[in-house]
């Protein structure tokens, strides 16, 4: 039986865990994710990951939770998931030829003890046309990812000028910093 719960549904980050081969089970419960207006976007996204942890951790006693959330910020304005087809366009024309920031809040706890933290990616773009948008959206449908895109897609091998930060950060888990935190919650 795994020790470790994974409290999210992106397919991304199970994959991540998977990579680094952490035992682990998926288990999550819907939570609301607003947050107050008065955070920043790295406390926003810390926030979020803390709510989603908390919603699981009393059904799985004796387990380590691993939650987090990803977002995107451009101009100091947090960029979330689009809603549809026309929404996605619109954020990606914002992205193109820009450098914005992906921000993934973790949080970990096993019901006695906890570590929340969050990383930092700077993603810049290249100019990208209309065409190849429309193209991206129309194929890919990255309708339940922050900023209308996914790294590990088509979007990323042509798109992105360069990053700093780590790559895995916006694939949605700083997986390298969650597995070492990891060894400090193992029984």
């Amino acid at each position: 039986m795994a020790q470790f719960i994974l409290a999210s549904q992106s397919p991304r980050r199970r994959q991540l865990l998977e990579w680094a081969e952490i035992d682990f089970e998926v288990l999550v419960h819907t939570t609301d994710e607003s947050f107050p207006a008065h955070l920043t976007p790295a406390e926003a996204a810390q926030h979020i990951a803390r709510e989603k942890a908390k919603a699981v951790l009393p059904k799985v006693a004796g387990k380590t939770v691993i939650a987090a959330d990803t977002i995107v910020v451009l101009n100091n304005e947090i960029i979330g998931k689009p809603a549809d087809r026309d929404e996605a366009i619109g954020i990606l024309t914002r992205l193109s030829g820009a450098t914005h920031t992906v921000i993934t809040g973790v949080f970990i706890s096993d019901g006695t003890k906890e570590f929340m933290f969050y990383d930092e990616t700077e993603v810049a773009f290249h100019s990208l046309s209309e065409k190849e948008i429309i193209f991206y959206i129309d194929k890919y449908q990255p309708y339940d990812k922050a900023g209308a895109y996914a790294i590990q897609e088509w979007i990323g091998v042509v798109g992105i000028r360069r990053i700093h930060g780590d790559f895995y950060n916006v694939m949605g888990l700083p997986v390298s910093r969650v597995v070492n935190i990891l060894k400090n919650f193992v029984n």
